[in-house]
This record gives C-alpha cells, sequence and structure tokens, in this order.
C-alpha cells in the first residue's frame, strides 16, 4: 500500500533525526567525547569573550607556559603544548600575541619553558609593550586533567578573562605529563 505525502514527508523527518542524532555518535556507537583540541578551542573562544572590552585590543598579550598547580616553577610537555595550543586559538581569533621565543626577557629554561616570575611582571610591559599575559595552570587527577587559564593585566594583575575545563587523562596526556609522584605510605 503506497504511503501518502504527509506519511512520506514524516518518515523523512524521522529518518533525518536519526542520522543527526548518529552523527553525535563515534564509529562505535558511544556519544562523541570532543578532543583535546575541541575542548582548547572552546575554552580559548569563553576566554576571548569574557575579556573583550577590558583590553586594549591592539595591545599585545604574551604567552606563558602552563605550570603544574603543585609545582608552579616546573612545567611539562604538556604544559608546553597547552600555551602553544591557546596561542594559536587566541591569534586565530584575532588577538597580537607576542612570540616570547625570540627574546630573553621572560625566564626560559630548556625542556621547561617560558616561566613568569612575578618580580618580571613589569618587565613584560616594557619588553614587550605588553598589556597582558596568558597564564595557564592544570592538576592531574586520577582520571581527569583539570586546566585552568587566565588572561591578567600587566599594569595591576587584574584577572580579565578565565576559563577552566577538564579533560579525561588518556594515554596521550600521561605521555605529556612527567611521572606522577606516588604518595608515600603512612607507615612508620
Amino acid at each position: 500500500m503506497p504511503l501518502s505525502s504527509c506519511a512520506r514527508l514524516w518518515l523523512l523527518v524521522l529518518l533525518l533525526a536519526a542520522l543527526a542524532g548518529c552523527s553525535a555518535l563515534d564509529p562505535n556507537g558511544h556519544p562523541h567525547q570532543p578532543t583535546t583540541l575541541e575542548r582548547v578551542d572552546s575554552a580559548a573562544k569563553t576566554l576571548v569573550e569574557n575579556h573583550r572590552g577590558r583590553l586594549d585590543d591592539a595591545a599585545p598579550l604574551v604567552a606563558t607556559t602552563f605550570v603544574d598547580v603543585d609545582h608552579l616553577g616546573q612545567s611539562s610537555t604538556l604544559g608546553r603544548t597547552l600555551s602553544e595550543m591557546f596561542v594559536s586559538r587566541l591569534v586565530e581569533s584575532g588577538l597580537p600575541v607576542i612570540e616570547v621565543k625570540l627574546r630573553n626577557s621572560l625566564y626560559i629554561e630548556e625542556n621547561t619553558g617560558e616561566l613568569i616570575l612575578s618580580r618580571n611582571v613589569q618587565r613584560l610591559s616594557q619588553d614587550y609593550d605588553a598589556s597582558a599575559v596568558l597564564v595557564g595552570t592544570y592538576a592531574r587527577a586520577q582520571d581527569r586533567l583539570f586546566i585552568n587559564v587566565r588572561v591578567v593585566r600587566i599594569a595591576d594583575r587584574a584577572i580579565l578573562g578565565a576559563t577552566s575545563f577538564a579533560l579525561p587523562l588518556n594515554n596521550d596526556l600521561r605521555t605529556l605529563l612527567p611521572p606522577a609522584i606516588p604518595e608515600s605510605g603512612g607507615q612508620h
């Protein structure tokens, strides 16, 4: 028995809805989980949106290496990579960002990155004619990695934009982190 045009239309709508639902699934039929790059893109967009209007868009930003929240003087491949990813997204958003690797005004150590020391903040403004700095921390939990990012105005250290997000701690991210330090046992 042939379908009426109304029934065909409803069948088409249901088919399209089913296909749209399938696009949110990975090839194994599981719900799509955002990749690290997708999460950074989203976080960078949030950061740009919530600092607009509070910062002179013509004045450049300086980006520093993201650091372990428990060891602020240390970073990792992950910290350097997160910084690079955020810089890419900020530049794509039209914000001017200074490449500090070409100068020696920040504390740059091989295998660590560009760490911002508080005594160097005013020097950043002078050396780079920068108005703000991108800073970030990360914290490793058992199965998640928590990332916090801020844009801080150099002149008064006011936070102009901030965002936080978590990533599942997969093997790729574990590879970018230094080995976890085992907790010492409580036995004496």
